[in-house]
């Protein structure tokens, strides 16, 4: 079976973190077929090829519509060819917990009978896992619609969120609140038609005002808790992801930069930045919390220290979000202002710029 470009290879046994790695909650396949392949149906074919998975969970996608063979939709008998390309989405199993509504405060930006955009603080995790079983946004909005007589069952995996950010990344979230919408979101995600911006200050300054990193992501051997850019060759399960990024301020030893995401993998800008020489401010994982650039004095090292008090998390924020409505088809687009941190932090750096042009002068 060949793989294609933007997908994980599943034949054999598979590395665990396969799956992992994407910030759209969904388990994408994408794959073309062998020249030898006799026709056989596909839920079948994707049920002998996609580990862990039941052809009932196959047939459901099919019933979805999450099934498409060389970009058509097809039932669940429809019989796959040599050479055809097939991408299934398929939302994740129900969670072996339950999601419990909590008072959680929430920035809601827009919200309609068919989904939901939030502007998440830092801090607070999206969904339960990992240790985080309660206090998510997920709890959130669990008591969001209670408050509001809506029956949305924050556990059932056809609904909830269509992607995510770090628990330390500010910034815009999609909610679908029904499956239909949720499946359609979820395809323009995979698709990558969804439009979406970050600001992120990094440390270091640039040559030029724009450009594109190309590096496909998967975890670092040596700690799986972080992600590095990987070659194919050395690695066959890292996934493609691209970032372009542009200069929006430059400052001494610093520069505030957009990041627009063609792919939306767990920690891109973050490693990515990183790849080039670039970490981002206050970025513990990513080698942002060591003095980078800029001078050698104890007056300096202090500036830098206040500068992570002030945002002691990576300063990132999840700008602007834009896709087409599920349900109208109309061209949806949000802007969220700077989460107070990291205002403050970028109103520092600019004070800074601005005492050492006088003192200069």
């Amino acid at each position: 079976m060949q793989i294609a470009d933007d997908t994980v290879r599943i034949e054999g046994l598979v590395n665990p973190d396969a799956f992992d790695g994407q910030d759209e909650l969904f388990v994408r396949f994408e794959c073309v077929v062998d020249k030898g392949q006799t026709p056989v149906r596909v839920d079948k074919y994707l049920a002998e090829h996609i580990p862990g998975t039941s052809r009932s969970r196959i047939q459901q996608a099919a019933d979805a519509e999450q099934i498409l063979v060389n970009g058509k939709i097809v039932s669940s008998s429809y019989k796959v060819k040599p050479g055809e390309t097939i991408q299934v989405l398929l939302s994740h199993e129900p969670h072996d917990f339950t999601i419990q509504p909590e008072p959680i405060p929430l920035d809601i930006v827009y919200e309609d009978d068919d989904l939901l955009v939030v502007n998440k603080p830092a801090g607070l995790v999206v969904h339960p896992g990992h240790g985080n079983y309660e206090h998510t946004l997920l709890h959130a909005l669990a008591y969001h619609f209670q408050q509001c007589g809506k029956d949305i069952d924050m556990n059932n995996p056809d609904i909830g969120l269509v992607h995510r950010i770090d628990k330390d990344t500010s910034g815009l979230l999609l909610i679908a609140k029904t499956a239909e919408a949720k499946t359609n979101l979820g395809m323009q995600f995979f698709h990558h038609t969804t439009e979406r911006t970050y600001n992120a200050l990094v440390w270091g300054t640039f040559d030029e005002n724009e450009g594109t990193i190309d590096g496909a992501l998967a975890r670092d051997n040596r700690d799986r808790t972080i992600y590095r850019v990987w070659s194919l060759e050395d690695n066959p399960l890292a996934k493609n992801a691209v970032t372009h990024y542009r200069v929006l301020e430059r400052y001494p030893y610093v520069t505030l930069v957009e990041c627009r995401l063609e792919t939306g993998r767990t920690h891109q800008i973050r490693v990515h930045m990183a790849h080039i020489g670039h970490p981002l401010f206050a970025d513990e994982k990513y080698g942002g919390t060591v003095i980078r650039k800029g001078l050698r004095t104890q007056k300096y090292a202090q500036y830098i220290h206040n500068c992570f008090a002030l945002c002691p998390r990576q300063v990132l924020h999840a700008k602007t979000l834009g896709f087409v409505h599920p349900r109208t088809g109309e061209q949806m687009h949000f802007d969220s202002p700077w989460a107070p941190d990291f205002a403050a932090v970028i109103d520092k750096w600019r004070n800074y710029q601005m005492n050492t042009l006088n003192t200069d002068d």
